[in-house]
């Protein structure tokens, strides 16, 4: 396949992306948006995946749930806000948002009102760790020099949820998790593969679950990452995608470096992003 035609085929999955889009709200078939490009649907559901991570109709859903949340933060009523991103029927999005956003739609809007988040902290070779989960899975974890900053940062994420540090008879698996993790970063173990419950707008959601698959010991540069994504002008957009990561380690934005080979920026310090690399090229050379 020549590069020429790869660029073809990049600029066609763009178009559909685009007027994905331009058109989240509307009831869109995979053959509808194949036969824009002359593809058969299963192709083009073959080739979006390869491109975004995602199937066109995810990205579509990816979209209705950024509009979606956006009409709630700025105070939209629950049912406006269901209709005017296209949802069609409350029950329809209550699943849709539930699986998306890891809490009901009121329950976003207040700030996580009526959540459950259980956290436990551990002393890793980082230095100190919160993890911070939902019924869904991870949510949250970050680094800091005391419990009380990470709690306070943790409370900030979620304004009202009910925050309850982790009981290991009740919440054995945040536990086990919190230790996973810590074996991954003290020792040198696997990334462990934990549920994650993540929530960002389209585009954050992209570059997470491009850095998803990014290999341990390997880097890629930031232009390469908006690249990988097909927003090749977006670089600077996939940097702060990677600074508003808060689920650290787990997504492992620490793999992204400047196009200089250099480190770039990392929410947590580049003294533990070297570390991390460090590790994980030490982890692969003795395998």
């Amino acid at each position: 396949m020549t590069t020429q035609h790869n660029k073809d085929r990049s600029a066609s999955l763009l178009e559909i992306a685009q007027f994905i889009e331009s058109h989240a709200d509307e009831p869109l078939t995979l053959s509808m948006l194949a036969n824009k490009i002359a593809l058969s649907p299963s192709r083009l559901q073959r080739l979006f995946k390869a491109e975004f991570g995602i199937s066109p109709k995810a990205y579509q859903d990816a979209v209705r749930m950024r509009h979606f949340k956006q009409s709630l933060k700025k105070g939209d009523r629950v049912t406006d806000a269901i209709f005017s991103s296209g949802y069609g029927s409350v029950s329809r999005v209550y699943g849709e948002a539930t699986r998306s956003i890891g809490m009901t739609p009121t329950s976003y809007r207040s700030g996580a009102a009526g959540e459950d988040i259980a956290y436990a902290c551990k002393n890793t070779e980082l230095g100190l760790m919160m993890m911070a989960a939902t019924p869904k899975g991870v949510c949250f974890v970050q680094f800091g020099e005391d419990e009380v900053t990470l709690l306070s940062m943790l409370t900030n994420e979620f304004p009202n949820a009910t925050l309850s540090p982790s009981p290991a008879q009740s919440a054995p698996e945040l536990d086990l998790w919190i230790e996973a993790l810590d074996q991954h970063i003290s020792q040198g173990a696997c990334r462990p593969d934990l549920p994650l419950d993540v929530r960002g707008t389209a585009f954050q959601m992209l570059v997470w679950q491009f850095l998803l698959s990014v290999r341990e010991g390997n880097t890629i540069s930031y232009s390469q990452l908006a690249a990988s994504i097909d927003k090749p002008k977006a670089f600077r957009a996939a940097a702060s995608a990677c600074g508003a990561n808060r689920i650290g380690v787990l997504i492992p934005c620490h793999r992204v470096l400047r196009g200089d080979g250099s480190l770039g920026g990392y929410r947590w310090g580049l003294k533990r992003k070297r570390a991390l690399l460090e590790s994980e090229k030490l982890s692969l050379s003795d395998t």
